[in-house]
């Protein structure tokens, strides 16, 4: 009833709950475990700076690689100059499946330049990015933005039509304004209004993290399909429970034992791509995360934070799970 697959463009995705694209979260081996516990229909990379792809930043080409990995993947570009958005998507068009347009990033350091949720105050602008970049590739375009700046200039409606006019397949709504960041509760009416102005699909955003969440999210506003971002933290099963759910089918549960061994791997993934030094750093807060709610987590959280060697972190861990 709810889950179903949808159409992109030229490409069929074969369901309908997307994990949301995160700043320094997303990367490739944080999807890899989100697709093979969860499966959503569709993920995403890290944002990326057109400005650095143009200029062929390397470690910015390394957040869009995608080698070895389940596809489809949409690269998520920023930036604010139309131009500069043209190029760099033409640049990286054949590392994406499809190329989604970031107009929600609430960060300082993004929206100082102009870029992310502060094109929500220039929709002239914001559109002729749009319209650029559709132009100057052949994939799909996508664009994600926010409900507006702040209360006073909610544009998500009147954005939504000139993203559709301007040639994108479809659009992500989070129900917030910029001031919001992620306070507060997500406007289902900003997210309805947004799915019956356009008639590409429409994606609602925002405080789903459980089944009941996207249950009201698909009745109220009659989306598309959902994107599901920060309940998959720590939980990369999450969003495959949510799909089980919808469509009516037991809930795998994850013991302990299987939880451990999902970090493990998790940890195996990241150490390939990044190298030791890097990627223990990176999975701390991935560690957290899994930890959180668990028994007594708090001193082996803070443990965790201080190892550098593998081995100590994988016996660390062991040693916790085994207290359980």
């Amino acid at each position: 009833m709810y889950i179903k697959p949808i159409q992109i463009g030229d490409i069929e995705i074969a369901n309908n709950i997307f994990l949301a694209p995160m700043a320094g979260i997303t990367d490739k081996s944080f999807r890899k475990i989100v697709k093979k516990y969860s499966n959503p229909g569709l993920v995403y990379t890290e944002m990326v700076s057109s400005r650095a792809i143009c200029y062929d930043d390397q470690k910015t080409w390394n957040l869009i690689n995608q080698e070895n990995e389940k596809r489809p993947v949409a690269v998520q570009i920023f930036g604010s100059e139309p131009d500069i958005m043209a190029k760099a998507a033409k640049k990286i068009e054949d590392k994406a499946d499809i190329i989604d347009i970031n107009m929600g990033c609430p960060a300082p350091k993004v929206v100082k330049n102009g870029d992310g949720s502060k094109l929500l105050l220039n929709l002239d602008l914001a559109e002729e990015i749009v319209s650029k970049v559709v132009e100057a590739v052949k994939k799909p375009v996508t664009v994600k933005l926010r409900k507006g700046w702040d209360n006073e200039n909610n544009v998500a409606v009147e954005m939504a039509k000139r993203i559709e006019r301007a040639g994108a397949k479809l659009i992500t709504i989070h129900g917030r304004t910029r001031k919001d960041f992620y306070s507060g509760h997500v406007d289902l009416d900003t997210i309805k209004q947004v799915k019956y102005s356009v008639s590409i699909p429409v994606i609602g955003n925002g405080d789903v993290k459980i089944a009941q969440d996207a249950i009201k999210m698909f009745e109220y506003t009659s989306v598309d399909g959902i994107m599901i971002g920060r309940a998959s933290l720590g939980a990369p099963w999450q969003i495959g429970n949510i799909i089980e759910e919808l469509e009516e089918k037991p809930i795998t549960n994850f013991s302990n034992e299987d939880k451990l061994n999902i970090m493990l791997e998790h940890i195996n993934l990241e150490l390939e791509e990044k190298g030791s030094y890097i990627g223990i750093r990176e999975m701390r807060k991935h560690l957290c995360w899994y930890l959180k709610n668990l028994k007594n987590s708090s001193a082996v959280r803070q443990e965790i934070n201080q190892i550098e060697n593998v081995d100590k972190l994988v016996q660390v861990l062991k040693a916790y799970f085994s207290s359980l």
